[in-house]
């Protein structure tokens, strides 16, 4: 195993959870691109900073290296989530979910992320401080509501309801292990199982209404499409796998999405020679290059998940390394991002450095990567570029010489500690903004 630290585990997980990202900065000036640790419920693991390691990991056999058979995730997104299965039946189910992020259906929800937005800037105050993290919160669910369970009315109200909190128990308690015991209706685990049936039973009544409708071929939302879909065999999903899928979809993609847009809040005020250039964009061109770049270098400096993990099945080469079976392998994107060997001025904000090219596969990981790759990648890319294209067309966004914003951690994704505060004044002419495409709905 690579050097680490010779704490004990108890010790390694109380610095770890204290220090959280400046202990992982620590350990990497210590023992460099690869070091073990030891924490509660992972165990025996390595973190990994080194790009042609990362790539090893990437394209190695899906055999070898299992990511989700072992994940804390599965009691809590269900034994079908995409997060949860590995091999052939892990790339089967990705090629069931994958038509709808990709070409022209995944464009058809640009109107409901951007009417979403619309509605929710409606309500932002003028000249006084407020908190984006939670707005925008609201926004990506609600686009997540419409745009993968085509719920509306009683349904989307449920969904309103359950979502944030089930979403958040489920979190909490993915690594305490020791709780997963139904207790009854008050202990921790029997109130998330209570939550995750409400959820089952919501999700039972809008599977009922697809298949009674007549024009569901020409619906877009995501659970339209896997009543639709067929596995190899002929078969079609059944209703656990599309309950599981549908619930690992907004548990992957609300509170990361917004939490990559409140930094993006965070990191713009006090950047104002850039908002200056993005809202220039919007209104002499209408395009989107700088913007992409911004949302790209925001992800890299402000990553919200720390990093990807897969585990061993079996004794692996990792470099020199010669990993046991059930070794945990943590691919840091914190430590990548954050490289001089990989950025120059790395602690610099700065998009221009992503304009007209892309980010190196092995360098830039917020979506992970190989075939484990975020399913939702495009997705949550295009919906963070609409929702800053409509912050920056209708306000002007004052800038701050206040510190940064620290880290907090939410159970899920990293977000500012003061949830993106954010001053903003309505333009009294709202900027020129890329129309938005008529969007088929359920119903």
């Amino acid at each position: 195993m690579p050097p680490g630290p010779p704490l004990p585990r108890f010790a390694q997980a109380v610095l770890g959870l204290a220090a959280q990202n400046r202990g992982v900065d620590a350990l990497h000036r210590r023992y460099g691109d690869v070091f073990s640790v030891r924490l509660p419920v992972m165990g025996r693991a390595i973190v990994v900073a080194d790009p042609d390691l990362v790539r090893q990991v990437f394209q190695a056999d899906p055999k070898v290296l299992h990511a989700g058979s072992q994940s804390p995730l599965r009691p809590v997104l269900g034994r079908h989530s995409l997060l949860t299965i590995d091999e052939d039946y892990h790339l089967g189910q990705r090629r069931l979910l994958l038509p709808p992020f990709h070409g022209e259906r995944m464009k058809s929800y640009e109107g409901i992320i951007a009417e979403e937005a619309e509605r929710e800037m409606a309500t932002w105050p003028a000249d006084a401080p407020f908190r984006t993290l939670e707005p925008f919160s609201r926004i990506t669910l609600n686009a997540i509501i419409r745009a993968v369970f085509g719920a509306q009315e009683q349904d989307a109200d449920d969904l309103r309801r359950l979502l944030p909190t089930l979403v958040a128990r489920g979190s909490r308690l993915a690594l305490l292990t020791f709780l997963h015991r139904d207790l009854g209706p008050r202990s921790p685990w029997g109130r998330f199982l209570r939550l995750r049936a409400e959820f089952d039973a919501v999700v039972d009544r809008l599977l009922a209404r697809a298949r009674r409708d007549d024009a569901l071929d020409e619906r877009s939302d995501v659970l339209a499409l896997l009543v639709q879909a067929r596995h190899e065999d002929g078969s079609p999903m059944h209703r656990d796998e599309i309950a599981d899928e549908l619930l690992t979809l907004l548990a992957a993609g609300h509170e990361t999405t917004a939490a990559t847009l409140a930094w993006a809040v965070e990191r713009l005020r006090r950047h104002p020679a850039i908002v200056a250039r993005l809202a220039g964009e919007i209104e002499e061109e209408g395009g989107g290059e700088l913007r992409d770049a911004t949302i790209r270098e925001v992800q890299r400096v402000r990553p919200t998940i720390a990093g990807v993990g897969r585990e061993t099945t079996e004794p692996y080469a990792l470099g020199e390394w010669v990993l046991p079976e059930g070794t945990v392998i943590m691919l840091s994107a914190r430590l990548l991002h954050n490289d001089p060997r990989n950025y120059d001025a790395p602690e610099r904000f700065d998009p221009d450095r992503f304009l007209g090219r892309k980010p190196d596969t092995y360098r830039w990981i917020p979506f992970g990567g190989g075939t484990r790759r975020c399913i939702g990648a495009a997705f949550a890319h295009m919906e963070m570029t609409v929702v800053l294209r409509e912050l920056l067309s209708r306000f002007e966004l004052a800038a701050t010489s206040e510190r940064d914003e620290g880290w907090r951690f939410r159970g899920v994704a990293f977000a500012p500690r003061k949830g993106g505060l954010a001053v903003v004044r309505p333009r009294r002419t709202p900027l020129v903004a890329e129309p938005a495409p008529e969007v088929a709905v359920a119903g």
